[in-house]
């Protein structure tokens, strides 16, 4: 969805995070993620690289400040995908930042798109769920909540928020 997103909004900019947990199937080294090891990102997080970081089912993942806080600074619109805590992170370090959650249909229909996908044992469903449950609960703290019952539907949603929450010219973080 992310990138339906991009590919309709000319000059939205995609932040990418570092991550440590290691590629799934299709990957590619220029996407989303910038695979590390865990020595290297708890050396960027003790340094301050990071506008906002989380450890999320084992993993570390983490926005490097200096893309984002230069992106901006040249005016660019940044989007960033990320967890509920990173987000409130990303809005407590930039106040400005608009919040959209991506909320699923149902938990019911949350689980059968992950056993969709096929890379969740049901100890690994089971403990997503229970952590979905939270977030979910969490969408308050949103500015926006988008429910993702069919892709292109939520996609036209999120660009209406962009467009009625966007700064043109002045640079401003989506997460």
């Amino acid at each position: 969805m992310v990138s339906e997103v991009l590919r309709r909004r000319p000059g939205l900019r995609l932040g990418r995070s570092w991550t440590t947990r290691p590629p799934r199937g299709r990957e590619v080294p220029e996407g989303k993620y910038v695979h590390v090891s865990r020595e290297a990102f708890l050396a960027a997080r003790e340094r301050g690289e990071f506008l906002e970081w989380a450890e999320v089912y084992g993993e570390l993942y983490g926005t490097p400040r200096r893309e984002v806080e230069g992106a901006l600074e040249e005016g660019e619109e940044v989007l960033l995908e990320l967890d509920v805590q990173g987000a409130l992170q990303v809005k407590q370090a930039l106040p400005g930042a608009v919040l959209v959650f991506l909320a699923p249909p149902s938990i019911g229909e949350l689980a059968e798109r992950l056993r969709g996908r096929g890379t969740e044992n049901e100890a690994s469903l089971s403990r997503r769920l229970e952590a979905a449950r939270w977030e979910m609960e969490m969408a308050r703290e949103f500015d926006h909540v988008v429910v993702n019952r069919r892709v292109e539907e939520a996609v036209q949603e999120v660009l209406k928020i962009l467009e009625a929450e966007g700064l043109p010219g002045k640079g401003r973080p989506h997460a």
